[in-house]
């Protein structure tokens, strides 16, 4: 999926605990979109801890969790087992996709599109996927507003610790970037269709350094030496915001054959 898949290892506890999940009501509304039933065979690719995969699993899908970094897999297995639930953990990523695979009513990506060859990821998977199924992109947003001040606090401090420099970020910030949606409008899967939940919550500073310390582009792994500086300038840049509110938009881009 990326040669970045071994820095994952270092986000693993910080990925589980810290990432937002996404709302039953979320998931509900895929199911009933995409009319998946029980028993309906899944593909979570890029599962990271599970935690798309766990959620279609207790709704009775037959789920194969898949993930190219080791221990992102393992903590798909544990959560699994907590929540009393059965994944079929598969080690690889968008490019060890093969023929014969599936064929899946359903893949979901849950924040991992953007690491894949994408192109080449869609083109694969239109061989997997059944006739009459879809494919669905994850993720979460954050509004420009007053309450979520903290996200410009937290990408002005890492960028200062190198994540400006991370290729994932200087593509997106260039001119010939396509979004997802652009590429689905050139693939099979060009029929698209968005659903969302917005949230608030509280969240404290030290939520806000477990979330920026499961990303790649600040992880553990490549802050280093410098971790436990990075930990104090981002404490110290927070504490003048006062009490600390998350308003998120986690979204669903469902992409179909016509």
């Amino acid at each position: 999926m990326t040669s970045h898949a071994s820095r994952f290892q270092s986000t693993v506890p910080f990925y589980t605990r810290y990432r937002l999940a996404y709302p039953p009501r979320l998931i509900e509304r895929v199911i009933e979109l995409t009319g998946m039933s029980a028993g309906d065979p899944l593909l979570d690719l890029g599962t990271g801890p599970g935690l798309l995969a766990v959620p279609f699993a207790a709704a009775g899908m037959r789920v194969t969790a898949a993930d190219p970094e080791p221990t992102m897999l393992a903590a798909a297995g544990e959560a699994a087992r907590a929540a009393g639930v059965t994944l079929t953990l598969w080690n690889g990523g968008s490019e060890d996709l093969a023929p014969g695979m599936g064929p899946y009513r359903l893949v979901t990506m849950g924040r991992s599109f953007h690491w894949m060859d994408r192109a080449a990821a869609l083109t694969r998977l239109d061989g997997m996927v059944a006739p009459g199924g879809a494919i669905a992109l994850f993720h979460d947003e954050h509004p420009k507003t007053a309450e979520n001040r903290w996200v410009g606090v937290l990408h002005d401090i890492a960028n200062r610790y190198g994540r400006g420099d991370e290729p994932v970020i200087c593509e997106r910030r260039s001119a010939g970037y396509r979004s997802h949606e652009s590429l689905l409008l050139d693939s099979r899967f060009n029929v698209l269709e968005a659903v969302s939940v917005v949230i608030r919550r509280p969240i404290t500073a030290q939520e806000i350094l477990g979330r920026a310390l499961s990303m790649s582009t600040c992880s553990p792994e490549k802050l280093g030496p410098r971790l436990g500086a990075f930990e104090a300038d981002l404490r110290s840049a927070l504490a003048g915001l006062g009490e600390l509110a998350e308003i998120a938009s986690l979204v669903a881009l469902i992409a179909r054959r016509p």
